[in-house]
Protein backbone atom coordinates (compact mmCIF):
# COMPACT_ATOMS: atom_id res chain seq x y z
CA UNK A 1 0.00 0.00 0.00
CA UNK A 2 1.32 3.47 -1.03
CA UNK A 3 1.76 6.11 1.01
CA UNK A 4 -1.43 8.19 0.26
CA UNK A 5 -3.46 4.96 0.45
CA UNK A 6 -2.04 4.59 3.79
CA UNK A 7 -2.77 7.95 4.90
CA UNK A 8 -6.47 8.05 3.83
CA UNK A 9 -7.21 4.09 4.03
CA UNK A 10 -9.63 5.11 7.21
CA UNK A 11 -10.72 7.97 6.10
CA UNK A 12 -14.66 7.37 6.29
CA UNK A 13 -16.92 8.96 3.47
CA UNK A 14 -20.30 10.20 5.08
CA UNK A 15 -23.72 8.63 3.94
CA UNK A 16 -25.55 11.12 1.16
CA UNK A 17 -29.18 12.08 0.46
CA UNK A 18 -30.41 13.90 -2.30
CA UNK A 19 -32.06 17.35 -1.72
CA UNK A 20 -33.94 19.32 -4.48
CA UNK A 21 -33.26 23.25 -4.11
CA UNK A 22 -35.97 25.75 -4.66
CA UNK A 23 -35.28 28.84 -7.10
CA UNK A 24 -37.34 31.24 -9.05
CA UNK A 25 -37.75 29.33 -12.53
CA UNK A 26 -39.53 31.98 -14.23
CA UNK A 27 -38.53 31.48 -17.79
CA UNK A 28 -38.91 32.95 -21.76
CA UNK A 29 -40.48 30.60 -23.47
CA UNK A 30 -40.42 31.26 -26.90
CA UNK A 31 -37.01 33.24 -26.71
CA UNK A 32 -36.93 33.89 -30.72
CA UNK A 33 -40.23 35.00 -30.57
CA UNK A 34 -39.11 37.48 -27.79
CA UNK A 35 -36.28 38.74 -29.46
CA UNK A 36 -37.50 39.36 -32.96
CA UNK A 37 -40.37 41.36 -31.54
CA UNK A 38 -37.45 43.46 -29.60
CA UNK A 39 -35.03 43.49 -32.59
CA UNK A 40 -38.21 45.07 -35.00
CA UNK A 41 -38.91 47.94 -32.72
CA UNK A 42 -38.66 50.89 -34.91
CA UNK A 43 -35.54 52.62 -33.33
CA UNK A 44 -33.36 49.41 -33.75
CA UNK A 45 -34.56 48.56 -37.15
CA UNK A 46 -33.79 52.38 -38.10
CA UNK A 47 -30.07 51.16 -37.65
CA UNK A 48 -29.75 49.10 -39.82
CA UNK A 49 -29.62 49.83 -43.82
CA UNK A 50 -29.70 47.73 -46.90
CA UNK A 51 -25.96 46.56 -47.69
CA UNK A 52 -24.26 47.45 -44.63
CA UNK A 53 -21.60 44.99 -43.09
CA UNK A 54 -22.50 43.93 -39.30
CA UNK A 55 -20.72 42.04 -37.10
CA UNK A 56 -22.41 40.32 -34.44
CA UNK A 57 -19.83 39.61 -31.36
CA UNK A 58 -20.31 36.24 -29.81
CA UNK A 59 -18.73 34.94 -27.00
CA UNK A 60 -17.44 31.42 -25.37
CA UNK A 61 -19.70 31.28 -22.73
CA UNK A 62 -22.43 28.63 -22.85
CA UNK A 63 -25.29 31.18 -22.65
CA UNK A 64 -28.64 29.44 -23.12
CA UNK A 65 -30.28 29.42 -26.68
CA UNK A 66 -26.99 31.65 -27.64
CA UNK A 67 -27.25 29.31 -31.08
CA UNK A 68 -31.07 30.52 -31.48
CA UNK A 69 -30.38 34.14 -30.77
CA UNK A 70 -27.70 34.12 -32.88
CA UNK A 71 -29.52 32.69 -35.73
CA UNK A 72 -32.35 34.92 -34.98
CA UNK A 73 -30.56 38.32 -35.12
CA UNK A 74 -28.73 36.86 -38.55
CA UNK A 75 -32.52 36.41 -40.16
CA UNK A 76 -33.68 40.11 -38.94
CA UNK A 77 -30.22 41.56 -40.12
CA UNK A 78 -30.60 39.49 -43.49
CA UNK A 79 -34.64 40.58 -43.83
CA UNK A 80 -33.74 44.21 -44.00
CA UNK A 81 -30.72 43.46 -46.65
CA UNK A 82 -27.88 43.52 -44.19
CA UNK A 83 -25.26 41.55 -44.89
CA UNK A 84 -23.84 40.20 -41.09
CA UNK A 85 -21.25 38.11 -40.12
CA UNK A 86 -20.16 36.78 -36.88
CA UNK A 87 -16.83 37.31 -35.12
CA UNK A 88 -15.79 35.60 -32.09
CA UNK A 89 -15.69 37.67 -29.32
CA UNK A 90 -13.28 36.13 -26.37
CA UNK A 91 -10.64 37.58 -24.90
CA UNK A 92 -7.98 35.30 -25.22
CA UNK A 93 -9.89 32.31 -24.96
CA UNK A 94 -9.76 29.02 -27.47
CA UNK A 95 -5.95 28.84 -26.94
CA UNK A 96 -6.00 32.83 -27.77
CA UNK A 97 -5.47 31.45 -31.90
CA UNK A 98 -7.97 31.90 -34.80
CA UNK A 99 -8.58 28.22 -35.01
CA UNK A 100 -9.44 27.85 -30.85
CA UNK A 101 -11.68 30.59 -30.95
CA UNK A 102 -14.03 29.14 -34.21
CA UNK A 103 -13.72 25.84 -32.31
CA UNK A 104 -14.99 27.32 -29.52
CA UNK A 105 -18.10 28.60 -30.92
CA UNK A 106 -18.31 25.19 -32.79
CA UNK A 107 -18.78 23.76 -29.12
CA UNK A 108 -21.44 25.95 -28.45
CA UNK A 109 -23.75 25.00 -31.67
CA UNK A 110 -22.37 28.51 -33.80
CA UNK A 111 -21.16 27.56 -36.99
CA UNK A 112 -21.96 28.60 -40.34
CA UNK A 113 -24.50 26.44 -40.89
CA UNK A 114 -26.29 26.15 -37.88
CA UNK A 115 -27.28 30.63 -38.08
CA UNK A 116 -26.44 30.83 -41.69
CA UNK A 117 -23.62 33.39 -41.51
CA UNK A 118 -20.19 33.79 -42.40
CA UNK A 119 -17.81 33.41 -39.25
CA UNK A 120 -14.60 35.92 -39.69
CA UNK A 121 -12.50 34.49 -37.09
CA UNK A 122 -8.81 35.74 -36.49
CA UNK A 123 -6.33 37.37 -33.70
CA UNK A 124 -5.73 40.66 -35.70
CA UNK A 125 -6.59 43.67 -33.95
CA UNK A 126 -6.23 47.64 -34.17
CA UNK A 127 -5.66 50.19 -31.49
CA UNK A 128 -8.19 52.82 -31.33
CA UNK A 129 -7.75 55.08 -28.45
CA UNK A 130 -6.42 55.26 -25.49
CA UNK A 131 -7.66 55.51 -21.80
CA UNK A 132 -6.62 58.66 -19.77
CA UNK A 133 -4.42 56.09 -18.02
CA UNK A 134 -2.56 55.06 -21.04
CA UNK A 135 -3.87 52.35 -21.46
CA UNK A 136 -4.60 51.22 -24.93
CA UNK A 137 -7.99 50.09 -26.75
CA UNK A 138 -8.17 47.27 -29.18
CA UNK A 139 -11.12 45.90 -31.68
CA UNK A 140 -10.79 42.88 -33.60
CA UNK A 141 -9.83 43.49 -37.29
CA UNK A 142 -13.06 42.34 -39.09
CA UNK A 143 -15.22 44.20 -36.50
CA UNK A 144 -13.12 47.34 -36.71
CA UNK A 145 -14.21 47.59 -40.48
CA UNK A 146 -17.81 46.92 -40.37
CA UNK A 147 -20.12 49.45 -41.05
CA UNK A 148 -21.79 48.07 -38.02
CA UNK A 149 -21.14 46.21 -34.61
CA UNK A 150 -23.39 44.27 -32.50
CA UNK A 151 -23.26 42.57 -29.13
CA UNK A 152 -24.68 39.22 -27.94
CA UNK A 153 -23.83 38.72 -23.84
CA UNK A 154 -25.54 37.26 -20.62
CA UNK A 155 -25.62 39.91 -17.59
CA UNK A 156 -24.30 38.32 -14.74
CA UNK A 157 -22.05 39.36 -11.86
CA UNK A 158 -18.27 38.48 -12.19
CA UNK A 159 -16.21 36.52 -10.44
CA UNK A 160 -13.25 38.43 -9.87
CA UNK A 161 -14.22 42.46 -9.32
CA UNK A 162 -17.57 44.04 -7.99
CA UNK A 163 -18.84 47.56 -9.91
CA UNK A 164 -21.80 48.88 -11.45
CA UNK A 165 -21.27 46.65 -14.89
CA UNK A 166 -19.68 43.55 -14.47
CA UNK A 167 -20.15 40.67 -17.05
CA UNK A 168 -22.22 41.74 -19.88
CA UNK A 169 -22.61 43.82 -22.75
CA UNK A 170 -19.92 46.47 -22.17
CA UNK A 171 -17.39 43.09 -21.13
CA UNK A 172 -18.03 42.04 -24.22
CA UNK A 173 -17.24 45.18 -25.89
CA UNK A 174 -13.79 45.96 -24.19
CA UNK A 175 -12.39 42.52 -23.71
CA UNK A 176 -14.60 39.96 -25.94
CA UNK A 177 -14.17 42.17 -28.80
CA UNK A 178 -10.57 42.97 -28.02
CA UNK A 179 -9.29 39.46 -28.29
CA UNK A 180 -6.02 38.57 -26.73
CA UNK A 181 -4.23 42.07 -26.70
CA UNK A 182 -7.50 44.19 -25.38
CA UNK A 183 -8.30 41.93 -22.54
CA UNK A 184 -4.87 41.75 -21.92
CA UNK A 185 -4.54 45.49 -21.50
CA UNK A 186 -8.19 45.73 -19.78
CA UNK A 187 -6.27 43.55 -16.92
CA UNK A 188 -2.77 45.07 -17.12
CA UNK A 189 -3.76 47.18 -13.89
CA UNK A 190 -5.40 44.12 -12.35
CA UNK A 191 -9.00 43.12 -10.96
CA UNK A 192 -8.46 46.10 -8.49
CA UNK A 193 -9.45 48.86 -11.50
CA UNK A 194 -11.56 46.94 -13.44
CA UNK A 195 -14.75 48.18 -12.42
CA UNK A 196 -13.46 51.38 -13.57
CA UNK A 197 -11.55 50.28 -16.96
CA UNK A 198 -14.26 47.65 -18.41
CA UNK A 199 -17.00 50.69 -18.97
CA UNK A 200 -14.21 53.07 -19.78
CA UNK A 201 -12.85 51.00 -22.88
CA UNK A 202 -16.26 50.12 -23.96
CA UNK A 203 -17.09 53.73 -23.82
CA UNK A 204 -14.25 54.48 -25.95
CA UNK A 205 -15.13 51.63 -28.63
CA UNK A 206 -19.13 53.04 -28.68
CA UNK A 207 -17.85 56.30 -29.65
CA UNK A 208 -15.18 55.06 -32.30
CA UNK A 209 -16.99 52.63 -33.78
CA UNK A 210 -20.35 52.19 -34.69
CA UNK A 211 -21.78 49.76 -32.23
CA UNK A 212 -24.92 49.52 -33.14
CA UNK A 213 -27.08 47.87 -30.43
CA UNK A 214 -26.45 45.10 -27.72
CA UNK A 215 -28.90 41.80 -27.21
CA UNK A 216 -28.92 41.13 -23.46
CA UNK A 217 -30.09 38.33 -21.44
CA UNK A 218 -30.34 37.27 -18.09
CA UNK A 219 -30.61 33.82 -16.93
CA UNK A 220 -32.63 31.83 -13.87
CA UNK A 221 -31.43 29.80 -11.71
CA UNK A 222 -31.71 26.54 -13.86
CA UNK A 223 -29.78 28.42 -16.65
CA UNK A 224 -32.62 29.70 -18.93
CA UNK A 225 -33.52 33.10 -20.28
CA UNK A 226 -35.48 34.40 -17.94
CA UNK A 227 -35.19 38.24 -19.16
CA UNK A 228 -34.39 39.37 -22.78
CA UNK A 229 -33.06 42.82 -23.93
CA UNK A 230 -31.93 44.87 -26.97
CA UNK A 231 -30.60 47.97 -25.92
CA UNK A 232 -29.25 51.06 -28.06
CA UNK A 233 -25.72 51.82 -27.93
CA UNK A 234 -26.56 54.99 -26.34
CA UNK A 235 -28.46 53.21 -23.39
CA UNK A 236 -26.12 49.83 -22.70
CA UNK A 237 -24.19 51.82 -19.75
CA UNK A 238 -27.61 52.88 -18.05
CA UNK A 239 -29.73 49.53 -18.38
CA UNK A 240 -26.99 46.88 -17.74
CA UNK A 241 -26.29 48.41 -14.31
CA UNK A 242 -30.37 48.12 -13.74
CA UNK A 243 -30.25 44.54 -15.36
CA UNK A 244 -26.98 43.70 -13.48
CA UNK A 245 -29.10 44.17 -10.01
CA UNK A 246 -31.88 41.45 -11.75
CA UNK A 247 -29.11 38.84 -12.31
CA UNK A 248 -28.03 38.93 -9.18
CA UNK A 249 -31.27 38.23 -7.55
CA UNK A 250 -31.79 35.54 -10.02
CA UNK A 251 -28.21 33.63 -9.07
CA UNK A 252 -28.08 29.80 -7.93
CA UNK A 253 -27.01 29.47 -4.61
CA UNK A 254 -25.96 27.79 -2.17
CA UNK A 255 -28.07 28.08 1.10
CA UNK A 256 -25.27 27.10 3.59
CA UNK A 257 -23.15 29.33 5.44
CA UNK A 258 -20.00 27.45 6.24
CA UNK A 259 -19.34 23.83 4.69
CA UNK A 260 -16.26 21.40 5.45
CA UNK A 261 -16.13 19.91 2.25
CA UNK A 262 -17.57 20.91 -1.25
CA UNK A 263 -17.32 18.00 -3.95
CA UNK A 264 -17.75 19.25 -7.46
CA UNK A 265 -18.03 16.67 -10.51
CA UNK A 266 -17.15 18.97 -13.43
CA UNK A 267 -15.58 22.49 -14.25
CA UNK A 268 -15.34 24.49 -17.31
CA UNK A 269 -15.23 27.56 -19.83
CA UNK A 270 -18.15 26.96 -20.57
CA UNK A 271 -19.77 27.21 -17.12
CA UNK A 272 -17.92 30.31 -16.01
CA UNK A 273 -14.81 32.21 -17.08
CA UNK A 274 -13.51 30.71 -13.46
CA UNK A 275 -14.29 26.99 -14.57
CA UNK A 276 -17.08 27.34 -11.96
CA UNK A 277 -18.95 30.27 -10.91
CA UNK A 278 -17.09 31.78 -7.33
CA UNK A 279 -20.28 33.35 -6.29
CA UNK A 280 -21.53 30.04 -6.14
CA UNK A 281 -18.53 28.27 -4.21
CA UNK A 282 -17.44 31.47 -1.99
CA UNK A 283 -13.70 30.75 -3.59
CA UNK A 284 -12.42 34.10 -5.63
CA UNK A 285 -9.74 34.67 -7.35
CA UNK A 286 -9.26 38.08 -6.32
CA UNK A 287 -9.97 39.90 -2.81
CA UNK A 288 -11.92 42.18 -5.05
CA UNK A 289 -15.25 40.25 -5.07
CA UNK A 290 -17.42 38.32 -2.27
CA UNK A 291 -20.10 36.56 -1.50
CA UNK A 292 -21.01 33.09 -0.92
CA UNK A 293 -20.48 30.39 1.91
CA UNK A 294 -17.12 30.14 3.66
CA UNK A 295 -15.59 26.40 2.42
CA UNK A 296 -12.88 24.49 3.98
CA UNK A 297 -11.79 21.99 1.59
CA UNK A 298 -13.30 22.08 -1.97
CA UNK A 299 -13.16 19.20 -4.51
CA UNK A 300 -12.74 19.44 -8.14
CA UNK A 301 -12.80 16.06 -10.31
CA UNK A 302 -13.44 16.91 -13.77
CA UNK A 303 -13.25 18.87 -16.95
CA UNK A 304 -16.71 19.47 -18.93
CA UNK A 305 -15.64 18.30 -22.98
CA UNK A 306 -16.55 21.59 -23.98
CA UNK A 307 -13.92 23.16 -21.96
CA UNK A 308 -11.43 21.98 -24.23
CA UNK A 309 -9.16 21.02 -22.06
CA UNK A 310 -8.89 24.51 -20.58
CA UNK A 311 -9.04 23.61 -16.54
CA UNK A 312 -8.56 27.64 -15.75
CA UNK A 313 -10.04 28.26 -12.41
CA UNK A 314 -9.04 24.66 -10.88
CA UNK A 315 -6.36 26.24 -8.61
CA UNK A 316 -9.27 27.56 -6.14
CA UNK A 317 -9.62 24.11 -5.23
CA UNK A 318 -7.89 22.34 -2.58
CA UNK A 319 -7.86 18.79 -4.63
CA UNK A 320 -8.27 17.34 -7.59
CA UNK A 321 -7.96 14.44 -9.78
CA UNK A 322 -5.38 12.70 -11.81
CA UNK A 323 -8.25 12.26 -14.33
CA UNK A 324 -8.38 15.87 -14.45
CA UNK A 325 -4.93 16.41 -14.41
CA UNK A 326 -4.46 14.27 -17.62
CA UNK A 327 -6.90 16.66 -19.44
CA UNK A 328 -5.77 19.78 -19.25
CA UNK A 329 -4.38 21.81 -21.51
CA UNK A 330 -1.93 23.95 -19.87
CA UNK A 331 -1.09 26.47 -22.81
CA UNK A 332 -4.89 26.83 -22.99
CA UNK A 333 -5.06 27.31 -19.06
CA UNK A 334 -1.63 29.33 -18.80
CA UNK A 335 -2.71 31.68 -21.74
CA UNK A 336 -5.75 32.59 -19.49
CA UNK A 337 -3.38 33.44 -16.30
CA UNK A 338 -0.93 35.61 -18.57
CA UNK A 339 -4.02 37.61 -19.83
CA UNK A 340 -5.67 38.04 -16.84
CA UNK A 341 -2.52 38.50 -14.42
CA UNK A 342 -4.81 36.36 -12.33
CA UNK A 343 -2.60 32.95 -11.90
CA UNK A 344 -4.01 31.50 -9.03
CA UNK A 345 -6.86 29.44 -10.67
CA UNK A 346 -4.26 28.20 -13.46
CA UNK A 347 -2.07 26.00 -10.31
CA UNK A 348 -2.63 22.86 -10.25
CA UNK A 349 -4.02 21.54 -6.39
CA UNK A 350 -3.24 18.75 -4.70
CA UNK A 351 -4.10 15.78 -6.80
CA UNK A 352 -5.04 12.53 -6.08
CA UNK A 353 -5.31 8.98 -7.81
CA UNK A 354 -9.30 9.27 -7.73
CA UNK A 355 -12.62 10.14 -6.63
CA UNK A 356 -12.28 8.53 -3.53
CA UNK A 357 -9.10 9.71 -2.06
CA UNK A 358 -9.40 13.26 -3.61
CA UNK A 359 -12.49 13.52 -1.04
CA UNK A 360 -11.34 11.43 2.18
CA UNK A 361 -8.01 13.90 1.28
CA UNK A 362 -10.18 16.78 1.46
CA UNK A 363 -11.83 15.48 5.01
CA UNK A 364 -8.92 14.59 6.64
CA UNK A 365 -7.88 18.30 6.04
CA UNK A 366 -11.23 19.84 7.21
CA UNK A 367 -9.78 20.88 10.63
CA UNK A 368 -12.80 18.67 12.61
CA UNK A 369 -12.62 16.23 15.22
CA UNK A 370 -14.97 13.22 14.16
CA UNK A 371 -14.88 12.92 10.08
CA UNK A 372 -18.54 11.12 10.16
CA UNK A 373 -19.97 14.76 11.13
CA UNK A 374 -18.47 16.17 8.16
CA UNK A 375 -20.20 18.48 6.71
CA UNK A 376 -20.37 18.04 3.09
CA UNK A 377 -21.99 18.81 -0.29
CA UNK A 378 -21.86 17.28 -3.84
CA UNK A 379 -22.63 19.04 -7.11
CA UNK A 380 -22.64 18.43 -10.33
CA UNK A 381 -21.55 21.93 -11.58
CA UNK A 382 -21.92 25.70 -10.32
CA UNK A 383 -24.92 25.85 -13.20
CA UNK A 384 -26.69 23.02 -11.69
CA UNK A 385 -28.16 23.82 -8.26
CA UNK A 386 -31.59 22.36 -8.46
CA UNK A 387 -30.78 18.57 -7.00
CA UNK A 388 -27.33 18.27 -4.46
CA UNK A 389 -26.52 15.94 -2.20
CA UNK A 390 -25.36 16.37 1.01
CA UNK A 391 -24.02 14.54 4.15
CA UNK A 392 -26.05 13.31 6.96
CA UNK A 393 -24.56 16.08 9.39
CA UNK A 394 -26.45 18.51 7.10
CA UNK A 395 -30.11 16.51 7.11
CA UNK A 396 -30.98 19.06 10.25
CA UNK A 397 -30.00 22.45 8.39
CA UNK A 398 -32.03 21.29 5.21
CA UNK A 399 -35.39 20.61 7.19
CA UNK A 400 -35.38 23.59 8.50
CA UNK A 401 -34.54 25.64 5.31
CA UNK A 402 -37.84 27.07 3.46
CA UNK A 403 -35.90 26.59 0.17
CA UNK A 404 -34.36 22.91 0.48
CA UNK A 405 -36.39 19.75 0.75
CA UNK A 406 -34.55 16.07 1.05
CA UNK A 407 -35.66 13.53 -1.57
CA UNK A 408 -34.33 10.55 -0.94
CA UNK A 409 -33.74 8.46 1.39
CA UNK A 410 -29.54 8.38 2.92
CA UNK A 411 -26.87 6.00 0.82
CA UNK A 412 -23.64 5.03 0.44
CA UNK A 413 -21.72 6.68 -2.22
CA UNK A 414 -20.51 3.80 -4.67
CA UNK A 415 -16.73 3.70 -6.43
CA UNK A 416 -15.78 1.30 -9.65
CA UNK A 417 -12.90 -0.67 -9.14
CA UNK A 418 -10.88 3.01 -10.03
CA UNK A 419 -11.90 4.31 -7.25
CA UNK A 420 -14.15 7.08 -9.34
CA UNK A 421 -17.95 7.31 -8.94
CA UNK A 422 -19.90 4.61 -10.32
CA UNK A 423 -21.43 6.06 -13.51
CA UNK A 424 -24.20 4.66 -15.36
CA UNK A 425 -21.95 3.14 -17.91
CA UNK A 426 -19.80 1.58 -15.03
CA UNK A 427 -23.18 -0.09 -13.56
CA UNK A 428 -21.37 -3.93 -14.46
CA UNK A 429 -18.03 -3.15 -12.92
CA UNK A 430 -17.51 -4.11 -9.17
CA UNK A 431 -18.20 -1.94 -6.88
CA UNK A 432 -15.77 -1.12 -4.26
Amino acid sequence: MGILQDLLKDIPIPKMAKVQVAFDDTKIHDVQHVLTEKLNQENIKRRITPGMEIAIAVGSRGLDQIVEMTATTVQFLKGLGANPFIVPSMGSHGGATAEGQQEVLRHLGITEESVQCEIRSSMEVVEIGQLSNGLPVFVDKHASKADGIIVVNRIKPHTAFRGPVESGLMKMISIGLGKQKGAEACHQLGFKYMAENVPAMAKVIMQELPVLFGIASIENSFDKVAVIEVLPSEQIEDKETNLQIIAKQLLPKLYFDELDVLVIDEIGKNISGDGMDPNVTGRYPTPYAHGGPAVNKMVVLDLTPQTEGNANGVGTADFTTQRLVDKANLEFMYANGLTSTVVAPTKIPTTLPNDRQAIQAAIKTSNILDFTQVKMVRIKNTLELSEIEVSEALLNHIHSHPHMQQSSELYSISFNKEGNFLRVEDRNETII
